[in-house]
């Protein structure tokens, strides 16, 4: 699952024990697609995707600052070519010179095609799926892409890979290569409903490169790689350039044809918001996707704008926009009472920001399944209650009531109600003001560190430190460096950090990566809250494992009411757009994909109009 910003794609039947999996509806057979729940919206012998132009030109430069990022990538600095591991800053887009077995089609919530599969066979008992490859295959030294290695990346990337691979994979038992062209992938019985599916879109790394060299090392020598594009010029830290592979093998597939049409996809890195955009506004890169509302709202007022040279587009999200907020670290023991975890929610002033900063722009983020049919709202239906009540007693009583939403305050940005309110919470968990300070009975200080790596975020957390310290929180914010940034967050080395999860229109495995109690201490995962939970295992284990979609809604539904009672975590905001802006030499295809952008994929440069502007090739 990749973040926006710091961000990294059920009813009472559903089964809730992991030694009876549910299985997915799809059939089985030799099929040239999977999808979880078994439909496939593109038959055998389709051309391309609908939301592509198969006929878009090639050529051109895509440059642009990093909007969403993977496993151990940096969207502000690198020092590693590795991405696969959890050592080391890899750029961001490093995904895109590795082909998969399959790819996912972005207007479909969860089905997946052949690419260096041609097609794949599932066992009756949904345990082993057989992937055959296509014979044409091919790395970027031209040698053949086999069995072998497919076989050798899915075992090492289990063994070695970043804890968000090898944690979602370990009920992988085995890839074994049957000749050259096909490879036996088998699972576990234990597995969920989707991990078949994680397999398939996993890299695809060269077993004859890492017999002379080892997997688990950053470097910064660029790797052997099948895909569309190869690493090209780099400067480590502050730019990298993926080069477009011109005898690309999977050019003229169904999966791939209208894609990949830049000659160049070029990367810059910043480690300050203001500076990207003065940098944006000089035309040093093309491409930007803004997340600043004051920006959007009063920045664009410069010279290219006005002139037409810069344009502005607006494009829907349709995808859930997940979770975006300050997640506390409940592993330390200050938090580990809600009800001061409560009380921090209550100090935030959402409605003052919003209108103060965010010129009203956003909405207040209640759930992690914000903006799709998984959040839950009202009252729990019967099918809901029929998971939820083998808990009762072990969950707060409110999960079977409405589901908790943090207050709105009176936009003042001191609400004095939920300030008191605030109060009460922490003289509750044990936490008294003595002479302005807040301690506990022991007599420590509440002191709480804000860790972020963006200085932009400050306008936003200063106004809630004054909040805290009124409470008599001794609070501060602190912007370290990316990588000291990175490393903290993977060791859990923090009280307070931003971070989005963007989850996908069908929950799967990855999402334990959030809360699952065996991820708590796992470094590098994302359960940064540090949940652990017998009654969030069990019910995410019912919504990947549900056997349609339907049940799969009801499971997140009771799922996101437990979340929710945790208070884990001081919610963000949304919107349910993409603000965008360019150079104007870009041209996109007129449908776009409903489960993405898909700028890197399908846009192309109108050469013309480059030309006209001195950016031609």
């Amino acid at each position: 699952m990749l973040s926006r910003r710091d961000v990294l794609t059920a009813g009472a039947a559903v089964c809730l024990s992991p030694l009876l999996p549910c299985r997915s509806t799809a059939a089985t057979g030799r099929r040239h697609g999977m999808s979880v729940f078994g439909d496939l919206k593109y038959p055998e012998g389709f051309t391309a995707f609908d939301y592509v132009n198969p006929d878009a030109p090639k050529g051109g430069v895509l440059s642009l600052v990093p909007s969403s990022w993977a496993f151990n990538q940096n969207p502000q600095t690198f020092n590693s070519l590795n991405t696969l591991i959890l050592r080391g800053d890899a750029p961001v887009g490093l995904d895109m010179i590795f082909d998969s077995l399959m790819v996912r089609a972005l207007d479909e919530p969860d089905a997946m095609y052949g690419l260096v599969a041609e097609s794949v066979e599932i066992s009756a008992d949904g345990n082993t799926y057989r992937f055959h490859l296509r014979p044409e295959a091919r790395w970027h030294d031209g040698t053949a892409l086999t069995a072998e290695d497919v076989a050798f990346s899915l075992t090492t990337l289990k063994a070695q890979g970043h804890p968000i691979i090898s944690q979602t994979i370990r009920e992988m038992e085995a890839a074994e290569a049957i000749g050259a062209s096909e490879v036996e992938v088998r699972f576990s019985g234990r597995q969920s409903r989707d991990l078949a599916f994680t397999v398939a879109g996993l890299p695809i790394i060269s077993k004859a490169y890492y017999q002379s060299r080892p997997f688990d090392a950053t470097t910064m020598e660029p790797p052997m790689a099948s895909g569309p594009y190869k690493v090209g010029r780099f400067g480590a830290g502050r730019f990298i350039e993926y080069e477009r592979v011109e005898d690309y093998w999977a050019a003229d597939l169904p999966v791939v044809r209208g894609q990949h049409n830049f000659r160049i996809i070029r990367f810059e890195f910043y480690r300050d918001r203001d500076v990207a955009f003065e940098a944006f506004k000089a035309g040093q890169y093309l491409f930007r996707e803004e997340f600043t509302a004051r920006t959007w709202s009063t920045g664009y007022d410069f010279p290219a704008v006005a002139d037409g040279r810069v344009v502005r587009i607006t494009l829907p999200d349709d995808t859930p926009s997940g979770a975006q907020g300050w997640f506390i670290n409940t592993r330390r023991a200050k938090f580990a009472d809600p009800r001061v975890r409560e009380a921090l929610i209550c100090a935030f002033d959402f409605e003052w920001t919003n209108r103060t900063l965010f010129f009203g722009l956003y909405k207040r983020t209640h759930s992690f399944f914000q903006k799709s049919d998984m959040m839950a709202e009202g009252l729990p239906d019967a099918a809901e209650l029929a998971l939820l009540e083998p808990w009762r007693g072990e969950v707060p009583d409110e999960v079977f009531g409405e589901p908790y939403s943090p207050p709105v305050s009176d936009g003042s940005g001191q609400d004095r109600r939920l300030l008191r309110q605030a109060a009460w919470l922490l003289r509750e968990a044990g936490w008294t003001v003595e002479q302005g300070v807040l301690r506990n009975a022991d007599g420590e200080v509440m002191r709480i560190e804000f860790l972020d790596r963006d200085p932009s975020f400050e306008r936003i957390v200063q106004p809630y430190i004054r909040n805290l310290r009124l409470l008599g929180i001794d609070a501060i914010s602190r912007t370290v460096d990316p990588a000291q940034f990175q490393s903290r967050m993977n060791s859990f080395d923090f009280d307070i950090v931003p971070q989005r999860y963007s989850l996908s229109p069908t929950p799967g495995e990855a999402i334990k990566q959030f809360w699952a109690s065996s991820m708590a201490e796992v470094e590098g995962s994302r359960n940064l809250s540090g949940i652990r939970s017998p009654a969030i295992d069990a019910l995410t284990d019912a919504v990947i494992n549900a056997g349609t979609r339907a049940e799969m809604v009801t499971a997140a539904r009771a799922l996101d009411r437990v979340l929710r009672a945790g208070r884990y975590w001081i919610p963000h905001w949304y919107k349910a757009e993409h603000n965008i802006a360019c150079w104007n030499i870009y041209e996109r295809p007129e449908q776009k994909p409903t489960y993405g952008l898909g700028v890197l994929q399908t846009w192309w440069v109108d050469a013309e109009r480059a030309r006209a502007l001195g950016l031609g090739d």
